[in-house]
């Protein structure tokens, strides 16, 4: 069953739940308070009605998901009608059984709400943590898994070999899902081989832009639905574009409420890959209509998702706010973009699709 496009553009948030023991305005907030943050964060969105709400998954002492589907399975107790999305769920270093057994949990427990997003992470913490020393393939690792996967939501009783993982030899795979197939999205981010295996396969792509100028990625759209025209997957196909963003009743409370987090967080990344310092300067380039940011009022945040649109063409934008930010500050954010920015965004997509 070949599972149906929302009718309207889909707005939502995501998540690596990041965490440190004050906001960037000095507020001490415990582990426990955070997570207890995050239920009520997940609990407006889904009364605001934004569709979608992802967690995703690291193993180092400045975020708390490192189980997303744990933490999801907590927010489908307390929503309603909100999408559950890993973002992402690292395959090279999870078993394809467990993920399959954990998110179809959740999509019961959610009334088929789940959705696993499935990628190669950003972060190296998973591989030694759980793979040891091991030498290994890493593109042979990832597609293994990924292929695997897809198999088990196909499929009760599966007969399978590969390299990365223990064979199956037609075992029992439970529970089975509400959703027939279990939604399972691709998250690609600098990689063309990546979006060229989702059109190929006829999955939805999330395509991160961190970054620079958004135009620059246009060709990564262009490959995916290029591939999925030469094997048919057309039909299937639906894309994401996944950013930093924050929203404040000004643009400048917003642009100054989220650059301290933001840069925080950056900065602590970048010193252990080697880039150079986050400026304010910089940082206010990608507030600009052509950068990646999506920080401003209520009307600059439509204007720039609107912007995008006409590049990518895509059905869903997810936003994250990154680093501490005060609880309140997030969830004002979280009420404008689903009162504001959302309903704004899409009566234009739906006039523009006529």
């Amino acid at each position: 069953m070949t599972q149906l496009a929302p009718a309207h553009f889909e707005l939502g948030l995501h998540t690596f739940v990041p965490y440190a023991e004050r906001t960037s305005s000095g507020q001490a907030v415990s582990p426990r308070q955070e997570i207890r943050n995050l239920l009520e964060q997940a609990q407006l969105a889904d009364e605001v009605g934004l569709d979608v709400f992802a967690i995703g998954e690291h193993h180092r002492p400045d975020y708390l998901a490192s189980s997303p589907a744990t933490l999801l399975a907590g927010v489908a107790a307390t929503t309603h009608n909100i999408r559950l999305s890993s973002a992402v769920t690292v395959l090279g270093t999870d078993d394809p059984v467990r993920v399959f057994q954990q998110f179809a949990t959740l999509d019961l427990l959610s009334g088929g709400r789940a959705e696993i997003m499935a990628g190669r992470g950003s972060f190296s913490e998973s591989f030694p943590l759980f793979l040891g020393p091991s030498r290994f393939d890493y593109d042979q690792l990832f597609a293994e898994r990924l292929e695997l996967l897809l198999r088990l939501r196909e499929e009760t009783h599966v007969t399978w070999q590969g390299q990365t993982r223990p064979a199956l030899g037609g075992e029992g795979v439970y529970p089975r899902p509400v959703q027939d197939p279990l939604p399972v999205w691709l998250a690609v981010g600098g990689t063309p081989a990546s979006a060229v295996r989702a059109g190929t396969l006829g999955l939805p792509m999330a395509l991160a832009i961190i970054g620079g100028e958004p135009e620059r990625f246009v060709p990564f759209a262009e490959l995916y639905r290029r591939a999925a025209e030469q094997a048919g997957t057309t039909e299937q196909t639906r894309l994401s574009i996944n950013s930093h963003g924050f929203v404040a009743r000004g643009a400048q409370a917003a642009a100054d409420a989220y650059f301290p987090a933001h840069a925080e967080q950056m900065n602590r990344i970048g010193r252990e890959r080697g880039w150079p310092p986050l400026s304010r300067a910089s940082y206010e380039r990608d507030r600009e209509l052509r950068g990646a940011l999506l920080v401003g009022d209520p009307q600059q945040v439509t204007e720039k998702i609107l912007y995008q649109h006409e590049l990518f063409g895509h059905d869903r934008c997810l936003l994250q706010t990154v680093g501490m930010m005060d609880h309140r500050d997030v969830m004002e954010f979280i009420e404008l973009l689903g009162t504001e920015v959302a309903p704004a965004v899409r009566a234009e997509v739906a006039r523009r699709r006529g």
